[in-house]
C-alpha cells in the first residue's frame, strides 16, 4: 500500500470520525447521563466494536449484509431498540429531585463498554460502508489480510482519537453545571441523546 492511499484513507476516517452519527450520540448520552469513566469506557467499546465489525466484513459478511434486506432491517431494530431501551433506562434513573439523583447509580464503565460493543460491532450501515469502501484502498498486487489488518487499525485508532475528544468535551460540559436541579437535567439531556441514537439507527438506510 502506498503511503498516499494510506495517507487519503486516514483522512476518510477522520472525517467519518467527526461526523455525528448513532455512535458519537450514544458517547455524549453517557458522558452527560453517567459522567467521564463512562463516557470513555463507551468509547473503548466502540473501538472494539469498530475492530470487530470491520474484521468481519472485510472477511465477507459485510457483502451477505448488503444483499439481505432481512439481515439488515433485524440488526438495524435489535441496535435500536437496545439503545432506546438504554436511553428509558437512564431517564428513569435520573429521578424526579436531588435525592433521587444522589441515591440513583448512573450507568456503569462496564455496562457503556458492552453496550457500545454490540452497537459497534452490529450496526449494519457500518458493516456495509466497510466492504464497499475500504477495499478501494487494498493493492490487488500485495498480500490481502497485511494491508486489512493496517486499515483495520488505523480506522480504530484515528475513530477512537475523535469519539475520545467528544466524550471529553461532552463530559467537560457536563461538570460546569453542579447544581442537583442541573445535575437532573444534565442526564435527562443524556439520556435523550441515546434514546435519539437508537431513533437515527432505526431510520438508516443502507
Amino acid at each position: 500500500m502506498a503511503l498516499h492511499v494510506w495517507l487519503t484513507f486516514v483522512a476518510a476516517c477522520a472525517v467519518m470520525g467527526l461526523a455525528p452519527g448513532p455512535a458519537v450520540a450514544s458517547i455524549v448520552g453517557y458522558a452527560l447521563s453517567s459522567g467521564r469513566a463512562t463516557a470513555l469506557a463507551s468509547v473503548a467499546g466502540m473501538a472494539v466494536g469498530n475492530i470487530i465489525a470491520m474484521s468481519v466484513s472485510l472477511g465477507g459478511v459485510g457483502a451477505l449484509l448488503s444483499a439481505s434486506a432481512f439481515a439488515f432491517a433485524v440488526l438495524k431494530w435489535t441496535g435500536a431498540v437496545y439503545l432506546i431501551g438504554l436511553g428509558v433506562a437512564a431517564l428513569a434513573r435520573s429521578g424526579r429531585g436531588t435525592v433521587e439523583v444522589r441515591t440513583r447509580a448512573p450507568i456503569t464503565p462496564r455496562s457503556a463498554f458492552v453496550s457500545n460493543v454490540a452497537l459497534g460491532t452490529f450496526h449494519p450501515k457500518t458493516i456495509v460502508f466497510f466492504v464497499a469502501f475500504v477495499p478501494q484502498f487494498i493493492d490487488s498486487h500485495a498480500g490481502y489480510w497485511p494491508q486489512a489488518l493496517v486499515l483495520i487499525g488505523t480506522f480504530a485508532l484515528i475513530v477512537g482519537l475523535t469519539d475520545t475528544a467528544y466524550a471529553l468535551a461532552a463530559s467537560s460540559a457536563s461538570r460546569l453545571l453542579r447544581r442537583p436541579s442541573a445535575a437532573v437535567w444534565m442526564k435527562r439531556a443524556g439520556a435523550g441523546v441515546l434514546i435519539a441514537a437508537g431513533a437515527a439507527t432505526a431510520v438508516s438506510r443502507t
